[in-house]
């Protein structure tokens, strides 16, 4: 049964408050994805060997999910646009930092600074729109958010590849500066002061969650170079696992827990983050393997390869604020299956179109359907996140981003280690539409919210 809420379109003001929320997402986005096109270039000119440009990738990528639940909490403590504003500056700060590196270790050093930063946007940003918008406005408000994270997403490698091609590589990380201070301050005028909470902090339960979400990412960051079948990528999944069961046992009955495990049971919150999880596994593992297949099999250049690839996240920002609407129409939950439905129908023509070599229109077709697909589960997932107990945490909402990030390095790992063995791309993409299966699935556990 849908949630009653009478459509209404958003306000003057409305807009004031979502342009820097917006502006924040997409520049994070854009900071994070910048370097992937450039990094041979960077690699060269720091004469330092490719296998360390990972390190400039990682450096941010980890230190960004490892401390997602962390900043959360931050937000419920300070203030979310306190936090927001900090976060802001500091990813200027970085990225002013990474413009002006000489040395592999001073970039890398910026590049955690960035990561840093960029963790506390995201669960800053879900908390303003959870408390500023209600009912189908919050629909709308998270298509926006979802079509700016698309937005990012299409234009960070793009923006890389030409910053570093026309004027070399330091200048990617320059247009980052002035969007951020302008976040800040746009954000500093027309978002609304929140007052902190006197949340106390679990020290033990927050250095648990953070160590478990370290191990694992770290586990699958090593599975992409050393090999799913690592003795090293085992060791440090089933030391993450024991690490969560540790928290889970820490934290269970204790009123200040840093998020009660009993929240994160909650049938509501756990088929949004699964179906995060499917959806950013699909993604992360698309947007590897299909510039991977047209460079090698189909020899393609990186130019090319990357305007094919374009198509998935233009897909995504335009049908964003489509599902904010839909929303509105239909039920969250009936506008979330319809799109793993369509996630799954994307995978599959992937995996046909490269297992068979096909024309590159079939490809543009099936990545605009996995584009689709995205869309409608993006939006709807965090919906339902943001409603629920564990969702109205800084912290939960922090977990929920930290398994989506988690789900996309997890499906790129999983590209590496069969691309590793073969070029088996029809593998590939038939385990990612058998994980989104998995979220339509899990999609039908518990009652509709009434």
């Amino acid at each position: 049964m849908a949630e009653a809420d009478p459509p209404r379109p958003l306000g003057r003001g409305d807009w004031a408050v979502l342009v820097p929320l917006l502006l924040g997402t997409f520049t994070g986005t854009v900071a994070n994805t910048i370097v992937n096109v450039p990094l041979t270039l960077i690699m060269r000119d720091l004469d330092a060997p490719i296998a360390a440009g990972t390190l400039i990738v990682v450096g941010f990528t980890l230190t960004f999910a490892v401390l997602l639940p962390l900043s959360g909490w931050l937000g419920d403590r300070y203030g979310p646009r306190r936090i927001f504003i900090a976060a802001m500056t500091l990813l200027g700060l970085a990225s002013a930092g990474a413009g002006l590196a000489v040395d592999l270790p001073t970039l890398v050093a910026a590049r955690a600074a960035q990561g840093v930063a960029t963790a506390a946007i995201l669960p800053a940003v879900m908390a303003v729109i959870a408390s500023r918008f209600h009912g189908g406005g919050r629909g709308r408000a998270l298509g926006l958010w979802a079509a700016a994270n698309g937005v990012g997403q299409a234009a960070g490698p793009t923006l890389g590849g030409g910053l570093a091609t026309w004027f070399g590589w330091h200048a990617v990380f320059w247009p980052i500066v002035p969007l951020c201070f302008a976040a800040a301050a746009l954000a500093a005028r027309f978002v609304p002061a929140t007052r902190g909470r006197r949340v106390p902090l679990d020290w033990r339960g927050a250095a648990l969650l953070t160590l478990a979400a370290g191990l694992g990412l770290g586990a699958t960051s090593a599975a992409a170079t050393l090999g799913a079948t690592s003795p090293a990528v085992w060791c440090g999944a089933l030391a993450a696992l024991l690490t969560a069961a540790a928290y889970v046992a820490s934290s269970r009955g204790r009123p200040n827990a840093f998020l009660p495990p009993r929240l994160l049971l909650e049938v509501r919150y756990l088929r949004s983050c699964l179906s995060a999880f499917a959806q950013m596994f699909c993604l992360g593992a698309t947007l590897l393997a299909v510039p991977v297949y047209l460079t090698t099999e189909r020899h393609t250049g990186t130019l090319y390869a990357g305007a094919v690839l374009v198509s998935l996240p233009v897909v995504m920002s335009v049908l964003g604020p489509v599902t904010g609407v839909l929303m509105e129409r239909l039920s969250p939950r009936a506008v979330l299956r319809g799109g793993l439905v369509v996630l799954i129908a994307g995978q599959v023509l992937v995996a046909a179109v490269l297992a068979a070599s096909g024309a590159v229109p079939w490809l543009l077709a099936a990545l605009a359907l996995t584009g689709a697909g995205v869309a409608f589960v993006q939006t709807p997932a965090a919906t339902g996140a943001t409603r629920s107990g564990a969702g109205r945490r800084g912290a939960g909402l922090g977990l929920f981003n930290l398994l989506r990030f988690g789900g996309s390095a997890l499906g790129a790992a999983w590209v590496g280690a069969v691309l590793d063995q073969a070029p088996a791309y029809g593998i590939v993409f038939a385990v990612c539409a058998a994980t989104a299966a998995l979220g339509l699935l899990a999609s039908f556990a518990g009652p509709d919210p009434t």
